[in-house]
């Protein structure tokens, strides 16, 4: 299942919906209703329902018989797949020829920090930073968890019992408050600095987190390209490792880790402008386009 977010409206608050064919989405929430099923109005609410898929699936049936809760697509507007996170948590250095791209040791256990919810942007967003504030502005592909299942104090084992499904992500980063400040989280969670999409795709219809191509193309140039299969720590090692610590809630998102090609240490370095686009890909996920343009602009 690919579950993304959407608006009718401008103002509206994003709605989880199922793309139907090129044409149609389902409201999940609307047509669960006239099926009988419960279904929270955004991801994050879905994702904490008991037996979420087997009521979507319903919702769905129930939509594509009766016609509720279909909307045209051409009318609807994109949103973040999770757009109200509780957390965004990221995975440094999870690559090992990234790592060693910025003379960084290869670490032992991984190294963790985070951006703010407020950073999370959509697939239809733009990303934007006032350039008096920045200078260099960075992408990273990744491979996006979303975790479906409370997870505290799990085993690796158990981890990918609570990972909902994958996002395609872009941990775009602000180099010189990230290397500037002594830590990351300020170079890394400047406001619309984690676009994120198109949907949700559900870990049944990826066949292995680890072995997917990744990419990014900036301006249309293929400048990182890789795969899964070359994480450090894999995504069951990181859920775990995560939930050691602090407790993992349904919605939180997990970005894994950025293979390397990022444009800091290129030879000229490739930093973001005003006009720039950045397509990151993901196998089996999907790719998201985003545009960047300085604030106001």
């Amino acid at each position: 299942m690919r579950v993304g977010q959407y608006r009718s409206e401008p103002a509206e608050q994003p709605w989880s919906g199922v793309a139907t064919g090129d044409e149609t989405v389902v409201k999940l929430s609307e047509a669960g209703a006239g099926a009988g099923v419960d279904l929270g109005p955004q991801t994050s609410d879905l994702l904490d329902e008991w037996e979420w898929r087997r009521k979507a699936e319903l919702a769905i049936e129930y939509a594509e018989e009766t016609g509720v809760g279909v909307y045209d697509a051409a009318d609807l507007s994109r949103a973040a797949p999770v757009s109200d996170p509780e957390k965004v948590v990221c995975v440094g250095l999870n690559y090992r020829d990234h790592a060693e791209e910025g003379d960084n040791e290869i670490p032992d256990e991984p190294v963790l920090f985070s951006k703010f919810p407020t950073t999370v942007a959509g697939p239809e967003d733009t990303v934007s930073w006032d350039p008096d504030l920045t200078q260099k502005v960075d992408y990273e592909a990744e491979l996006v968890a979303v975790i479906g299942e409370e997870a505290r104090r799990v085993e690796p084992d158990e981890a990918m019992d609570h990972v909902a499904g994958f996002l395609v992500g872009n941990d775009v980063s602000a180099r010189d408050l990230q290397h500037g400040d002594g830590q990351w989280v300020r170079g890394k969670s400047l406001d619309s600095f984690a676009p994120t999409g198109p949907e949700l795709v559900t870990t049944d219809e990826v066949s292995d987190p680890h072995d997917l191509d990744i990419w990014a193309d900036v301006n249309g140039e293929r400048l990182q390209e890789s795969t899964t299969a070359n994480l450090i720590f894999g995504i069951d090692e990181l859920v775990s490792f995560c939930s050691q610590a602090f407790t993992l809630n349904p919605g939180d998102l997990l970005f894994t880790g950025t293979p390397p090609g990022v444009g800091v240490y290129r030879e000229p370095p490739v930093l973001l402008e005003e006009g720039d686009s950045v397509t990151i890909g993901v196998e089996e996920v999907g790719e998201l386009t985003t545009e960047f343009a300085f604030d106001g602009e």
